[in-house]
């Protein structure tokens, strides 16, 4: 069965992992779509593309990722890693007729937007000493969303990485990411 999936990339841009991730989709038969919410621009360093993010500003961002599924069908799959779950989780939760979320290495609560909204399916992926989604309340976030959405999957891998699927960056994992885009795949198909 092959999908439409919009993913939104984390704080560092579009980077050629999130490209070669997309890539991937692709090759298994689904449609991707991967909008650049920052205009091309790219960052090595964490603490820069944090500070770009803030100077854009978060409520920005996702309206950028809400517009960028606008001339999209409605039964998209919504798909973002870290700062690219902000819209993709908004627009799961309120645009009607989600085809599902895949939120990976972030998870907001479900208070956020609401009800998780019923029939769509929900997947959060992240490592399960990564400080960012431990310590920041991720963690927590995707637990309840888990115990309140029938069908909702958490799955927590082994190891510190925060962006560990994406194949750019330091801390990309690949046996991790490989067990990642399979269960991905299967929630696709």
């Amino acid at each position: 069965m092959s999908r439409e999936v919009l993913l939104f990339h984390h704080a560092l841009g579009l980077t050629p992992g999130v490209l070669s991730i997309a890539d991937d989709l692709r090759a298994a038969g689904h449609t991707v779509h991967t909008p650049d919410l920052f205009g091309g621009r790219t960052f090595d360093s964490v603490i820069e593309a944090v500070t770009h993010a803030h100077d854009i500003g978060l409520d920005e961002i996702t309206a950028l990722g809400v517009a960028a599924a606008a001339d999209l069908p409605h039964d998209v799959v919504y798909a973002g890693f870290s700062l690219g779950v902000l819209p993709a989780q908004k627009l799961a939760q309120l645009r009607p007729g989600a085809g599902g979320a895949l939120l990976f290495h972030s998870c907001l609560p479900l208070e956020t937007f609401g009800p998780w909204p019923a029939g769509v399916p929900v997947q959060v992926h992240a490592m399960d000493e990564d400080p960012f989604f431990v310590d920041d309340g991720d963690l927590a976030a995707a637990e309840a969303l888990v115990a309140a959405v029938p069908g909702a999957e958490l799955h927590l891998y082994p190891g510190k990485g925060h962006l560990f699927a994406d194949p750019s960056r330091g801390d990309h994992d690949p046996d991790a990411a490989a067990l990642l885009l399979r269960r991905v795949l299967a929630f696709l198909n």
